[in-house]
């Protein structure tokens, strides 16, 4: 009994630990790496603090290397309040796609408006962060790269049908063990609700027949 309530408080540890992950405020994910020529795409950039509770401010700033070139060039800053297109080849294609309403910056995304085929190289985002704490500050930078390339038709990688694929299965496994678990512990309770219906049945016997043999002695007695 003891070990089944042991299993079923693991698993709901587990299941809260998963949806704390699943929901929480902040997540690295990498960006994609496939834009189609005339469309928009999003340019995933997130960088999360260690530690959630330290205040933090930060600034961000894109760079871009196109295909063929040997320097980044300075295209694009956000502040948390005011954006800015450096590089003209971007000009009013550029739209801020990250944290809004808040100076504390972990997701720096930004969109591209029609894409084109110029646009393929590597993107660096920069987080120049400060973190707060009660008697001094302390300043990080951190960066991040995404290789984009530039297609005329959409095609689906082999890495998202895999990750996909993964997801279902580690979904499906997770209900599977859930299963499991949980029809362990009705075998086991029930058992237990068996043998403690036996037991109480016995000692029903026990005291009946004791009570019997008491009554036998007082009328021998008269």
């Amino acid at each position: 009994m003891d070990e089944c309530v042991r299993r079923l408080l693991l698993l709901c540890v587990f299941c809260a630990l998963s949806v704390s992950v699943c929901r929480g405020a902040c997540a690295e994910v990498d960006s994609d790496t496939e834009a189609v020529a005339g469309r928009s795409f999003k340019l995933g950039c997130i960088s999360c603090k260690m530690r959630g509770e330290v205040e933090a401010t930060a600034t961000i700033d894109w760079l871009f290397k196109a295909r063929g070139e040997d320097d980044f060039i300075h295209i694009y800053s956000y502040d948390g309040q005011v954006s800015n297109i450096v590089d003209e080849r971007f000009q009013d294609r550029v739209e801020w796609h990250g944290s809004r309403k808040t100076f504390d910056i972990q997701d720096a995304s930004v969109d591209i408006l029609n894409v084109t085929f110029n646009d393929s190289g590597v993107y660096r985002c920069i987080f120049n962060r400060i973190l707060s704490y009660e008697h001094y500050e302390f300043s990080t930078i951190e960066q991040k790269e995404v290789f984009l390339t530039v297609v005329a038709k959409a095609t689906r990688g082999t890495a998202s049908i895999v990750s996909e694929v993964m997801m279902y299965v580690s979904i499906i496994g997770l209900q599977l063990w859930l299963l499991v678990e949980m029809i362990y512990c009705y075998r086991k309770i029930a058992a237990a609700g068996e043998e403690a219906l036996r037991a109480s049945a016995a000692e029903y016997l026990a005291i009946a027949s004791e009570g019997k043999d008491n009554c036998g002695g007082v009328q021998v007695a008269e």
